[in-house]
């Protein structure tokens, strides 16, 4: 039995996903001609009370198309020091967009906009000036956790009285909405531009969307098109999607309650605090992480080692409560 819980990047189309795929109806995107994707930017336009969307080939374009819409060139954007949008995509906010970074702490991802607002450069010759916020939601190194909908209507407030825009990085938004019932235009009204991942826990094999109004979309078909990102008969991807939004949804509750478990059954052996797990990511501690995780795959089942003492599990579509167990007795008895 091979039970890969590296990520939810690993999920493989389901039978009824593939059938949807192939009896797609494409035409090219380019020109705007593929009624399935226009028809999945739509969906996703109108779920987060939107006016638009743009389909993009990954999360990384979509965040950075995000990013280049509400910061110029020489402009500064502020994250948490863990976000994604500042360590896993390749400095693309700088090489490509021109834009300068800042941090704020955040223990476990957790946002707190009080940590926020000394970092804010108004408009002077002297500094960078700040232009916009990113935050990351569910918080993937974080491991997984969903920021509280107050703390970000807060960070609204604080985003409108410094004129600042907001991006969401919600490449796991559907866990956070899974998690805590939100609805996800809730979501959509708090920020400027929205990335969606449909390529993680809904089980797509490509795709995300960058979700905002109908001028920012305009503009972010031109950057898509200058980074790379024009497709042409993109429907096969995108009916994969519109499947994904229609039926993987409301099962990731599925994989939150495999993670409890997961959590609950490792703690005991110190591999893991279960308070902590909030939507389908676990972290795994333990000093000699690097042979842990050798050792558990030899064993068929795969972990993600991500530091020199921890390391990462997330539940997913393609892991059952059967996998679960398993992965469970093997890390166990290789640490007992």
């Amino acid at each position: 039995m091979i039970v890969d819980l590296r990520s939810d990047t690993v999920t493989r189309p389901t039978p009824a996903m593939l059938e949807a795929m192939a009896s797609a109806d494409v035409g090219d995107d380019v020109y705007g001609e593929d009624p399935s994707v226009n028809a999945l930017e739509a969906e996703a336009a109108a779920l987060f009370g939107k006016e638009a969307a743009v389909f993009t080939p990954t999360g990384s374009m979509a965040n950075q198309i995000g990013l280049q819409l509400l910061v110029r060139p020489g402009e500064e954007l502020l994250a948490d020091v863990k976000a994604h949008v500042v360590n896993f995509e390749m400095g693309a906010a700088a090489a490509l967009g021109g834009i300068s970074t800042r941090t704020w702490a955040s223990p476990n991802g957790r946002l707190d906009t009080a940590l926020i607002e000394p970092l804010i450069n108004r408009p002077n010759p002297y500094v960078t000036v700040t232009r916009a916020i990113a935050v990351e939601n569910t918080h993937n190194i974080g491991g997984g956790t969903v920021q509280p909908v107050e703390e970000l209507r807060a960070l609204r407030g604080l985003a409108d009285a410094y004129g600042l825009g907001l991006h969401l990085d919600g490449a796991r938004i559907w866990n956070a909405h899974a998690a805590t019932g939100t609805p996800f235009a809730d979501y959509g009204r708090l920020f400027d531009t929205v990335s969606v991942c449909l390529s993680k826990g809904l089980g797509a094999p490509v795709g995300s969307l960058l979700i905002t109004d109908a001028e920012r979309a305009a503009r972010a078909r031109i950057i898509r098109k200058r980074l790379g990102g024009g497709m042409r008969q993109a429907g096969f991807l995108a009916a994969a999607g519109r499947y994904a939004l229609a039926h993987h949804v409301e099962r990731l509750a599925e994989d939150h309650a495999r993670a409890r478990h997961l959590a609950g059954s490792l703690e005991p052996f110190g591999l893991c605090d279960a308070s902590q797990v909030e939507t389908n990511i676990v972290l795994l501690r333990h000093p000699e992480i690097a042979k842990l995780a050798a050792a558990a795959a030899e064993q068929g089942v795969r972990v993600s080692v991500l530091g020199p003492d921890w390391g990462r599990m997330l539940t997913h579509l393609d892991v059952d409560d059967a996998g679960i167990e398993h992965a469970v007795k093997v890390l166990g008895d290789l640490v007992r």
